[in-house]
């Protein structure tokens, strides 16, 4: 069983994509109420190998050598990716050995003020990084950051990255209703992204059950909205794949696949089918039988029935 690969997962914004963990789960400068992986339980900004650099590149010699039918090679996973001192290497393996493959880095983007994270992402195609408020008061009610962590910083942090990054950002703003959504906190947003230039602004709401129940999704009325209020930059509002994809192979066996995915972010039937190219009844098989272990639980959203690890 793979420790560091999952999926690949059909990717609301990136198709089928093979995921990389580089952090035990969760380790991460924030806490975000609406994370879909849950609670931080390990809050840091230190930089060092949480995992093996070198096991990590053997698990991604041994699935991709078999050239998988996907999209992209996605460092996300279990917490912040830019914590991982040996990202930069792991990125430039991949491109060296298997360029057909775009890289995609997702991150909070509050390491990029430093110097040495910014070039350990310069090779990557995509980085995806968040900027969800701009006053101190509603970033640190939504992101609950470790000690030391402004949105002064992370914003000058985009703004260098920027510069220096000849790939695609894609800045994300998560809207939380109630907090980031008001008309002051929305322009003074507008003038950090004015500042960042992202080559996309994605305007995405709660999907997946979030860390905090008290978090909901904002309603589709108002995210058109902010796509208005936002429409110099291109804005979009991320929502479901418009086209599923069905993995030739996946990470592992079935059952182990299925253990990986809700390990890092809960899943409905229908998103473990679509990203692992699964038959249906074989997945809903497996899933009776973790629920009925006690393996997994079951949270019911709009979107559907939500399964997670317990």
């Amino acid at each position: 069983m793979m420790k560091y690969l999952f999926g690949p997962v059909n990717s609301r914004r990136l198709g089928l994509s093979l995921g990389v963990d580089l952090v035990p789960y969760k380790t991460c400068p924030l806490n975000c109420v609406y994370c879909e992986c849950g609670e931080t339980t390990t809050p840091t900004a230190a930089i060092t190998e949480y995992v093996p650099t070198t096991e990590v590149i053997a698990e991604l010699d041994t699935y991709l050598s078999g050239s998988p039918r996907i999209d992209v090679i996605t460092f996300s996973g279990s917490g912040e990716p830019t914590l991982h001192s040996g990202i930069g290497k792991v990125i430039g393996h991949c491109k060296d050995k298997y360029p057909q493959y775009k890289i995609a880095v997702l991150t909070n983007g509050v390491l990029l003020w430093n110097p040495v994270v910014r070039q350990s992402l310069a090779r990557a195609d995509i980085v995806i990084p968040s900027l969800d408020a701009v006053s101190p008061e509603v970033f640190s009610r939504i992101a609950r950051p470790a000690r030391d962590i402004t949105p002064d910083r992370v914003v000058e942090g985009l703004v260098e990255f920027r510069k220096g990054f000849p790939g695609k950002i894609y800045l994300e703003v998560f809207i939380v209703p109630g907090l980031n959504d008001t008309e002051s906190e929305l322009a003074k947003l507008q003038e950090a992204f004015g500042r960042i230039k992202p080559d996309r602004l994605q305007i995405n709401t709660l999907d997946r059950p979030g860390a905090e129940d008290w978090v909901q999704p904002a309603d589709r009325e108002r995210l058109l909205r902010i796509r208005e209020f936002f429409a110099l930059f291109g804005a979009e509002i991320i929502g479901k794949p418009e086209r599923e994809r069905s993995a030739d192979r996946h990470v592992g066996g079935l059952e182990k696949a299925i253990i990986q995915v809700l390990r890092r972010r809960p899943s409905t039937l229908e998103d473990l089918c679509g990203s692992l190219g699964a038959d249906r009844g074989a997945v809903e098989e497996i899933l009776a039988s973790m629920s009925e272990a006690g393996i997994i639980t079951a949270e019911r959203l709009a979107r559907g029935l939500f399964y997670r690890m317990v």
